[in-house]
């Protein structure tokens, strides 16, 4: 049967300079091999699915998966989808959009900057213990006087977030074989273009990939650094440097003090496919 399809360039306002995202619309039938086959044949980090949605207020379901596992939220996925879904329904602009997935509603809307998600609630925070911030070091090939601060920043991925002194060192790391994914982060000097260079590392089939720009990292990051002084909102960060990508992401914080991630969407990809 043949589907509706986009891929979605995310996080950029030039095409094929942000982080990439397929998504099968029109996705009722379909089981979980089937989805996850799929993801797999793809080789994106991430596939969605879109399913019509179960919780009430949502105006629409999706799946996310690796190309080896199904996840609970990423933040790339869930703009790309719903750029795909507004362009797809018709309904571009519409200012607010409920998201089901299995981390919950997730909340967007329309800015400026492009599409905006509320992050979601952190499942795991606070200091990463002394053991383990060495044991990062040495994987990231870096001394352990070299990080101004580690801390948990999960958001279902189950980020571990590092604090370089600059965006110069976050350029330089050359990491080892991971156990886990590890965001890190290095503030540019006062008067930049952007706050922070990010850089993603994750653990694939026993392999350590760098991911281009990502959403749920950036979230946790948001509410880390914002909630800790370490940056003021709005801020934007750059990310995809280091693989020859231009990413930015916009991070702003509501007068309660959400935290919304938002940046550029493009459709790249648009057609059918067999499932």
């Amino acid at each position: 049967m043949k589907r509706a399809f986009r891929q979605v360039d995310v996080f950029s306002t030039t095409a094929y300079r942000g982080n990439p995202v397929a998504v099968v619309l029109e996705a009722e039938g379909l089981t979980t091999h089937q989805m996850q086959r799929f993801a797999n044949w793809t080789n994106l980090s991430e596939t969605t699915f879109v399913l019509p949605p179960s919780e009430p207020g949502a105006d629409y379901q999706v799946r996310i998966f690796t190309p080896d596992a199904e996840l609970p939220f990423a933040g790339h996925p869930t703009l790309g989808t719903c750029h795909a879904w507004l362009e797809f329904t018709g309904r571009l602009g519409m200012p607010r959009i409920a998201q089901q997935c299995p981390a919950g509603v997730i909340e967007l809307r329309s800015t400026p900057a492009g599409l905006a998600f509320k992050a979601p609630p952190l499942l795991r925070e606070g200091p990463v213990d002394e053991a383990l911030t060495r044991q990062v070091a040495t994987v990231l090939n870096i001394r352990r006087d070299e990080i101004v601060a580690a801390e948990w920043v999960d958001n279902g991925p189950g980020w571990l977030a590092v604090l370089l002194r600059d965006a110069k060192a976050v350029l330089a790391l050359r990491p080892g074989r991971l156990e886990q994914p590890i965001g890190a982060v290095g503030p540019y000097p006062a008067g930049a273009e952007c706050a922070f260079e990010v850089r993603a590392f994750f653990p694939l089939q026993g392999a350590t990939l760098e991911d281009p720009v990502t959403g749920s990292l950036n979230a946790s990051l948001g509410q880390w650094l914002v909630r800790s002084g370490r940056a003021p909102a709005p801020y934007v960060v750059s990310q995809g440097t280091a693989l020859g990508r231009a990413g930015r992401v916009h991070i702003s914080a509501s007068e309660e003090g959400s935290i919304w991630v938002g940046g550029g969407t493009l459709t790249c990809i648009s057609g059918s496919v067999e499932i």
